[in-house]
């Protein structure tokens, strides 16, 4: 039988992820947007509060939490700010690779690292030329001894400006395309690399996003975790894994934008009456609501399947473009409702608009999510 109920473990996580955003992102959420940083402190609270790195394997000191919690903690952050949801997730993103190596050393060695210190782990695939098409990436990878030197550029990397370790994806050789592709763990401050400026974005810009280069950077045997021609299918696998997490991301952002507008609908008076009174507002919330409960039924229905140790691939797929697509929808008509002051600062609509046009595109396109699923 199907049961949509909750453990009481995981209601306690999620009221506790719920604690966090109000008392520590909501209040900050603003300012630092505005200042295009990223709070570093946020981040080392929320690994205080142990709302970070939550599928480590209990094996090596984590909480061995599933992609549920995951998803249950992430859209409670995201109702608060997806930007900073978006970096604070960003570890267990990060990590994946390091969950599903078959190097068995470099799992011994990081994982416990990671639940002990606070560590930030990132996660590089797009290139400046390569975002969607993993395939034609061309950060080279050439084989020195048991090492390989790395040589090349990747973009777009979320809290590569502070992360600690960097999952990086690069080929052998561009000319053979997916079969090529390998995977490595890489250090911050090692020799020949470098990280770049921040990059500025429309909206999520509490979250850090920057490009990291290589000049002859030498990378261990030790920290190899997927040989030419199996990084290619580790990082389709992480992303079948994680992506229905950036479905939370517009679930939490949409549910709040909603919210909002119920709010605002119950206090604005026009026409000698309340907004709420008038049946094309009352029609519009209903589909804010309609979808916000699609999107986190979906999400739910994809981390459910991952945990289950199905393949989530398809439903993963699903629920990120469906969730990300309605959120877009309902903090657009969340700020019709708010007439001109949605489209003003003095409300904060404006700034889930920015936000959630973003998760259409990362991890992997709405277009491309329409080609995995078809």
């Amino acid at each position: 039988m199907l049961n949509f109920s909750l453990t009481p473990e995981q209601i306690e996580l999620r009221d506790k992820a719920r604690r966090f955003a109000l008392n520590e992102v909501l209040p900050v959420a603003w300012r630092y947007d505005e200042k295009d940083e990223l709070p570093l402190h946020i981040l080392k609270k929320a690994w205080d509060e142990g709302i970070m790195n939550l599928t480590i394997p209990k094996k090596f000191g984590g909480q061995g939490r599933g992609m549920l919690e995951s998803a249950l903690v992430v859209e409670e952050i995201s109702a608060a700010c997806s930007g900073l949801a978006t970096s604070i997730f960003d570890n267990s993103l990060g990590t994946e690779p390091l969950l599903l190596t078959r190097n068995v050393q470099i799992k011994e060695k990081l994982l416990p690292v990671l639940v002990k210190e606070f560590k930030l782990v990132c996660f590089a695939t797009s290139q400046p030329l390569a975002g969607s098409d993993v395939a034609g990436m061309r950060c080279k990878a050439e084989k020195s001894g048991d090492d390989y030197i790395l040589n090349g550029t990747k973009y777009w990397v979320t809290n590569s400006g502070v992360a600690d370790y960097y999952t990086i994806f690069a080929t052998v050789d561009p000319s053979l395309g997916h079969k090529g592709i390998a995977a490595f763990l890489v250090e911050k401050g090692w020799d020949g690399v470098k990280v770049g400026l921040t990059i500025p974005k429309m909206g999520q810009r509490g979250s850090n996003t920057a490009g990291i280069h290589f000049t002859n950077a030498r990378v261990p045997a030790e920290n190899v975790l997927a040989q030419p021609g199996e990084g290619f299918v580790m990082a389709m696998t992480t992303f079948a894994r994680t992506r229905p997490i950036i479905g939370s991301f517009g679930v939490g952002a949409a549910r709040s934008a909603m919210e909002l507008a119920v709010d605002y609908a119950k206090k604005r008076r026009a026409f000698g009456a309340r907004l709420s009174d008038f049946q094309a507002i009352d029609f519009k919330i209903a589909e804010m609501f309609q979808k916000v409960e699609t999107a986190r039924l979906l999400t739910w229905k994809a981390a459910w399947e991952n945990d289950s140790g199905m393949d989530p691939t398809i439903s993963a797929s699903i629920a990120k473009f469906y969730a990300t697509e309605a959120a877009f929808e309902v903090v657009s008509e969340a700020l019709q409702i708010f007439g001109g002051y949605g489209y003003t600062r003095l409300f904060p609509i404006e700034k889930f608009l920015r936000d959630m046009r973003l998760p259409m595109i990362y991890e992997g396109t709405s277009e491309i999510q329409r080609v995995v699923v078809s």
